[in-house]
């Protein structure tokens, strides 16, 4: 509500000098359109404006008389203001930015130029996981001497939400994925009359790539988020500096929990991944290749190989490693804000996959090159 006393702001020009402009009545928010207007009709030539006589300023006027100097070309010390007013205006101008708004580069140099910077984001990353690694790997060595600081509660609750939760969800998923698997490779295969290889070919590709890579692209994207929201959570309410305000450790109360349960769970889930894969190449070939059950098994049994299963379930414990410290230093490298929370929940999903698959594609060559 506007004060009756005030009055709304003026600009005269000085009688003895035209370009010298006084300024009188209210500068202040409620008066934030008639100000505007005012300064509108100012003259084009000013050399100086007396401020002194200003009845109420705050920091609206300040900034409405900071954009009137800068389109007019004016040094902001040719304003002269009342004392009382002076410091108001001192720190305004201070954290008030004068700068030109930076404007965005095209062409090769400035293309080249995001290009060095987002390798050089991306080899920070990559040597914070590290040191992030040789950290949890040095705190949980600790925990063997020091049992007191495992917290087994933690660590079943995370198994149940990483594990048992995401069952059905794997399964479905690699069922579906083996019968697809089966049904392509049969018609390519028909080609030829060798559909009865369709078996080997699910076998071979559920055991070595298909189960541990699927169930680990589906953990990436399900629990690394949710490591990274819920540790980015109370990063932004503080609680990780609660905690070490109590003197305790989030190292052990937060990430070796976590990941405990995902080198546990991971493993499992792959077995499961196995199990429904093979279903799935089985009911297709029951179902559509005129193969029947006893003679699909029949051949996977004489064809199937431990090795192949023994590749699969090594990279588990490895996927699981990279997905469970991804998503926990993501969240712990929250700033504070939800817009932070996002940006590391979506960072951590992209990375973990992205992890996932090239080290994926780097075991499978090194592998093959063991002849494994």
């Amino acid at each position: 509500m506007t004060d009756s006393t005030a009055h709304p702001p003026q600009i005269d020009a000085d009688g003895s000098s035209p370009s010298r402009l006084r300024l009188s009545g209210s500068w202040t928010l409620d008066y934030a359109a008639q100000i505007g207007t005012a300064l509108g009709g100012a003259p084009e030539r000013v050399e100086a404006i007396d401020a002194s006589g200003v009845e109420r300023l705050d920091s609206v006027g300040v900034l409405q008389l900071l954009r009137f100097a800068r389109r007019s070309n004016l040094d902001f010390d040719v304003f002269t203001f009342h004392p009382s007013h002076q410091a108001l205006v001192s720190a305004i101008e201070d954290v008030a930015d004068d700068r030109p708004r930076k404007k965005r580069e095209y062409g090769v140099s400035a293309a080249l130029e995001r290009l060095g910077r987002a390798v050089h984001n991306n080899w920070r990353e990559a040597l914070a996981l590290v040191g992030f690694l040789g950290e949890t790997q040095i705190k949980l060595l600790r925990m063997f001497k020091e049992p007191g600081r495992f917290r087994p509660t933690a660590t079943v609750h995370h198994m149940e939400q990483v594990g048992l939760d995401a069952v059905p969800l794997i399964a479905l998923l690699c069922f579906l994925v083996g019968a697809v698997v089966a049904f392509l490779g049969a018609n390519i295969l028909r080609d030829f009359g060798a559909e009865i290889f369709v078996v080997e070919l699910v076998n071979i590709s559920f055991l070595r790539e298909f189960a541990v890579l699927l169930t680990a692209i589906v953990l990436a994207g399900r629990t690394a988020s949710a490591f990274t929201a819920q540790i980015g959570a109370m990063v932004s309410r503080e609680e990780v500096d609660a905690i070490r305000t109590l003197g305790m450790d989030p190292i052990d109360l937060l990430v070796i929990p976590r990941m405990l349960a995902l080198l546990v769970m991971l493993p499992m889930l792959t077995f499961i991944a196995m199990i429904f894969g093979l279903l799935g190449g089985l009911t297709v070939g029951a179902y559509s290749l005129d193969i029947p059950p006893q003679q699909y098994l029949t051949r996977m049994h004489e064809t199937i190989e431990l090795r192949h299963f023994l590749v699969g379930l090594a990279k588990a414990p490895v996927f699981a490693l990279l997905i469970s410290l991804i998503g926990c230093l993501e969240g712990l490298q929250v700033e504070g804000t939800a817009q932070s929370v996002g940006e590391r929940t979506t960072s951590s999903v992209v990375q973990s996959i992205s992890m996932v698959i090239i080290l994926d594609a780097f075991f499978a060559i090194w592998f093959m090159e063991m002849d494994v």
